[in-house]
């Protein structure tokens, strides 16, 4: 393109941008003769709305930028106020963070606004938005920081304000007892803060419908204060990034269909087989052999005696594992020969014919789902139980019908072997 076409299309460009401000100024101008001609109190109704609906050097921002920097300061609060909360869990018994709430939430406050508005004139959300407060009273290409009075405000009401608030509601809701009915005072007290909470609320509202439409400022603070968010440069992409929310969504997907396969597998059937395995092979490696070269099987409570139920005695002692343990804990009145681990209802389980209580060897199976439990005495895979057949000794003289019921061991020590056995 040749310098003179280049130079009138400039001149072009001039002309319509100063056609259409004349063009806004004599609608302006037509507008304010229409709303002089009205009555008194008309008129400035009139101007004023005319004012609020006009979009006439309001130059906004990006609305969304400044929605998304509020809620990412709330966000932040929340997380700070969580690790707080965490890391005076262990003291006080727990209730040292919910009983200083209001303080906490205050120090965090006032910690970010020296660190973000007081000192660099935006927030930790405003500035990933690439937006900084700025003084609305100043008209010009260039914006203006605010001034120290203005920051100082919004620091009093934005951090002590909400504390205060706070500690008022906390104060109005205390009525110390209960069944007392509160006094008049207080009463009149509490209808006058639910009236003007709801007269901020009113407010709050048409100020955001209001910053919906101009898109100056975003708050009712903000507005009182004359201070907007806006960016400091005018080459700021308008571009929402998704990456983070991408990021959420398929996390969440992933932990659903994880949440949906892992009943599927079987977790706890492997991790059963993997102890099992792995019990095995520690045994095999510890266990030494017998007379005949093969490894003997060898339960981790083989060593209690046969009238203990080795469940009973696992759930209730399960400190003492190994045989030292065991004789120091029934040397020094332990578990071991008591009514709380002796059998109850012998049952005897298959293959191996260990001998446990009924409930104990039917909850551990049942437990198992199927899968089978490791004997507690022998190391052999149980699958299923039924009824101990003891040994019962009868007495020689017919005429009587008392019995007699003793364990094996016990037997073994009898010195009269014509007893009959059954």
């Amino acid at each position: 393109m040749a310098d003179s076409s280049f130079a009138q299309a400039q001149q072009r460009v001039v002309a319509r941008h100063q056609a259409r401000q004349a063009q806004a100024a004599a609608h302006l101008a037509a507008q304010r003769q229409r709303t002089q001609r009205l009555p008194y109190p008309l008129h400035q109704l009139a101007s004023g709305w005319g004012a609020v609906t006009s979009r006439e050097g309001t130059r906004p921002a990006f609305r969304v930028g400044q929605i998304d920097a509020e809620l990412l300061d709330q966000e932040m609060l929340e997380l700070l106020r969580g690790q707080v909360n965490d890391a005076l869990k262990y003291f006080s018994g727990g209730h040292l963070a919910d009983d200083w709430l209001p303080e906490i939430s205050l120090a965090l406050r006032a910690v970010l606004f020296k660190l973000t508005v007081w000192d660099h004139d935006a927030t930790y959300g405003a500035a990933l938005q690439n937006l900084r407060y700025s003084d609305a009273r100043t008209r010009g290409p260039v914006l203006v920081p605010p001034s120290k009075w203005q920051k100082s405000l919004h620091g009093l009401v934005s951090v002590f304000g909400d504390y205060a608030w706070t500690k008022w509601e906390a104060w109005l809701l205390d009525d110390g007892d209960d069944y007392d009915q509160p006094n008049t005072r207080r009463r009149l007290l509490s209808r006058a803060t639910s009236a003007l909470s709801t007269a901020y609320s009113a407010a709050a509202c048409a100020s955001f419908l209001a910053f919906l439409l101009h898109g100056r400022y975003r708050t009712l603070l903000d507005r009182a204060l004359r201070m907007r968010l806006a960016a400091p440069t005018s080459q700021v992409s308008r571009d929402v990034s998704f990456e983070y929310l991408n990021r959420q969504l398929v996390w969440h997907a992933m932990t659903e269909f994880l949440l949906f396969m892992l009943p599927l597998l079987g977790i706890h059937r492997w991790r059963r087989w993997l102890s099992r395995t792995w019990k095995k092979t520690t045994d095999m490696m510890h266990v030494g052999a017998d007379e005949n070269g093969k490894v003997a099987a060898r339960g981790e409570l083989a060593f209690l005696p046969e009238r203990t139920c080795a469940i009973c005695y696992q759930d209730q002692n399960s400190v003492a594992t190994t045989e030292t343990e065991v004789m120091a804990a029934a040397s020094s009145g332990g578990v071991i020969g008591s009514a709380d681990t002796d059998v109850t209802n012998p049952y005897e389980a298959m293959p191996c014919g260990c001998i446990y209580c009924f409930v104990c060897l039917a909850t551990r199976l049942e437990r198992e789902e199927g899968e089978g439990i490791t004997c507690l005495r022998c190391g052999e895979l149980v699958k299923e139980c039924k009824p101990w057949n003891g040994d019962v000794v009868e007495s020689t003289n017919r005429s009587s019908s008392s019995k007699t019921v003793a364990f094996s061991d016990e037997l073994a020590d009898d010195s009269n072997p014509d007893d009959p056995k059954v």
